[in-house]
């Protein structure tokens, strides 16, 4: 069958997308603990392999996968989780799904592939169910109640303190009891609730979120503690950057709206720290304190 040379290149695209999706899915079905799961990981791999040689028919060439994006994925799939390396994978797949239809008329078999595809992707849907993400409000709160509280902290501490040393010291003394006290309401919330999770590991995931967020935001006041402007503008920066990559996490993982999720935390957050600048000036001048 005689092809024209653009049909040629996507037929010969489609084959490598598959026999790269082939080698993904069988490492990721070898490290998945679920039997049930890593059997239906095996199917799938094997329904990209039937794919690539179907799209062989047509090209009569044999088309190596793409190690780098296979190594990627299963790297992705380790650090941050089965269910974002796989989502992030399937949109991926998304977009070259879109060009089976361009070659659907002169091949037949594109349109069944993509419906095959299509099927894939709400088994996928079906099955990912990660602690992380059971987990993922536990972390929401601490890492939202962490910025929002100790950006305006921060902020409004720059002004009214003006010294690195002792806005350091004292948004870790607020942070570290703010945590202690997430963690601990967060116990409660959950040993409430009528929920699989369990509330020790609830409260472990709040405090972490935490922890980690305050040391984030205070480490710009410890290392440059003389620029204390600097260091509120580097904290506000690295609070957004964390915003973004936490909400693109979740974005993708659990298929939700990452703008819409972005801008409201973001806005809490940046918000909060604007208003407790301007109360830090004010009390400041009400006060009449120099350090």
């Amino acid at each position: 069958m005689q092809f024209t040379e653009d049909i040629r290149k996507k037929v010969i695209l489609f084959q490598q997308t598959e026999i790269t999706e082939y080698h993904i899915y069988k490492r990721l079905a070898k490290r998945i603990k679920s039997p049930e799961n890593a059997k239906i990981l095996d199917q799938i791999a094997e329904d990209e392999l039937r794919h690539y040689n179907g799209w062989k028919q047509y090209t009569n060439e044999d088309v190596p996968p793409r190690q780098i994006i296979v190594w990627f994925y299963y790297l992705v799939s380790i650090l941050f989780g089965f269910t974002f390396g796989v989502k992030l994978m399937e949109q991926g797949e998304e977009a070259a799904q879109s060009n089976y239809e361009s070659v659907a008329k002169v091949i037949p078999q594109a349109a069944q592939y993509q419906a095959e595809e299509d099927k894939h992707e709400k088994q996928l849907i079906a099955m990912l169910d990660e602690e992380r993400l059971q987990y993922a409000g536990s972390v929401v709160l601490g890492l939202n109640d962490a910025l929002v509280e100790l950006t305006g902290a921060l902020a409004g501490l720059t002004l009214a303190l003006q010294n690195g040393k002792l806005i350091a010291l004292s948004g870790l003394i607020t942070g570290i009891a703010a945590s202690l006290s997430m963690a601990a309401s967060e116990y409660l919330s959950t040993r409430s609730e009528k929920t699989n999770k369990q509330p020790v590991r609830a409260a472990i995931y709040t405090g972490i979120a935490y922890i980690i967020t305050v040391a984030l935001l205070v480490l710009p006041y410890l290392l440059m503690p003389e620029n204390f402007y600097v260091d509120l503008a580097i904290a506000l920066t690295t609070a957004v950057i964390i915003i973004a990559v936490f909400n693109y996490y979740i974005s993708v993982a659990k298929g939700e709206s990452f703008r819409a999720r972005f801008l409201e935390m973001a806005g809490l957050s940046l918000g909060v720290a604007i208003f407790s600048f301007i109360i830090g000036y004010f009390i400041r001048q009400w006060l009449g304190i120099e350090i």
